[in-house]
């Protein structure tokens, strides 16, 4: 009686088992049927140290809210090597394999993203002047597909910070890429502010990264130091521009972070991996439910100043004790 007894324990027990194992593993599968991968297209400009800080930015704060790339998220990034033919081919390719959200890193790729998809929401990454590049209608109110992040810099106030660590300064030169709105506008601002200030300018524009050194060295023997906007096609030759500057001995002074630690002495600039960060928030909004058109744009403009001393120092610069106690120390020190 007692071995039939504990026989038929046994079998319940086991049965118990099984159901519980088969219940969980159909539980799981359920689970994992249930939670849609999101796939993200990333649309990126060209390659240097300040665009891929914005796109390190929004992959780590995505993944930290729990949005993890190859898991839960697919992120596609396509990087068009500044070449705009490379833009329109993979804008079509992001929207033709159906991407649930789109991102934009710079003007140029934002544009070409919009020029393809009128439903698919987008989300701009550090633009300087969304309204005027033609992408939304207001910043409080962009009114289509399109919201997110614009990284735009109190051009006066860094004119001002220029002429207080060079209060001789005679000419300042502005260098720019002419092929990019942003920067033309930005040009545009430090012109009328330096007029203001009682500086004199020199314009040199490139059309290419091929361009850099000449007109640099062109520039450079013509100015008392150097100012570059926001400005993706020489933020990627940085490292040439700062070779001719170093050997005429003058100083140039950048409106981004990473340009600053590329050999600028000081510019007045935004972080771009918090762009990054912010472009990823603003994503995750519209995921739960945001309506791009009723988004406002997120100003990235919590100015910082970016202090390369070690450059200071080599090229003889004095930085005024109130500057440096505000700046935060960037490149060799």
């Amino acid at each position: 009686m007692k071995k039939n007894v504990l026989g038929f324990i046994v079998v319940i027990v086991i049965a118990l088992a099984y159901y519980f194992v088969n219940n969980t593993k159909k539980g799981n599968e359920d689970v994992a049927k249930s939670e849609k991968v999101i796939n993200i297209g990333v649309l990126q400009l060209l390659s240097h140290p300040a665009l891929d800080s914005i796109y390190k930015g929004l992959e780590e704060e995505l993944a930290r809210q729990g949005y993890e790339n190859g898991k839960n998220i697919k992120i596609d990034l396509q990087n068009a090597q500044g070449e705009q033919s490379n833009l329109a081919l993979m804008s079509g390719k992001l929207v033709s394999e159906k991407n649930d959200i789109l991102v934009g890193i710079t003007t140029p790729a934002t544009l070409s993203l919009a020029n393809v998809t009128k439903d698919i929401p987008i989300v701009m990454a550090g633009i300087t002047y969304p309204v005027e590049a033609g992408l939304i209608a207001s910043e409080d109110k962009p009114g289509n597909n399109i919201t997110g992040v614009s990284d735009r810099t109190p051009i006066k106030q860094q004119l001002e910070l220029i002429k207080q660590i060079i209060p001789n300064l005679k000419t300042l030169g502005l260098l720019y890429t002419s092929s990019e709105d942003n920067s033309i506008k930005q040009i545009e601002e430090a012109k009328k502010y330096a007029e203001e200030l009682g500086i004199n300018i020199k314009l040199a524009s490139i059309a290419n990264t091929n361009d850099i050194q000449q007109v640099t060295e062109s520039l450079a023997s013509e100015a008392n130091a150097i100012f570059v906007p926001i400005d993706n096609t020489i933020a990627s030759g940085m490292a040439t521009v700062v070779k001719v500057t170093d050997k005429f001995k003058i100083p140039v002074f950048p409106s981004a972070d990473t340009m600053v630690k590329d050999g600028g002495v000081l510019g007045l600039g935004v972080d771009q991996y918090q762009i990054g960060v912010s472009t990823a928030k603003v994503l995750i909004d519209i995921l739960k439910g945001g309506k791009p058109a009723e988004m406002p744009i997120v100003l990235a403009n919590k100015s910082i100043i970016y202090l390369n001393e070690a450059q200071a120092k080599k090229l003889g610069l004095e930085i005024p004790a109130d500057i440096k106690e505000k700046a935060e120390i960037v490149g060799n020190k």
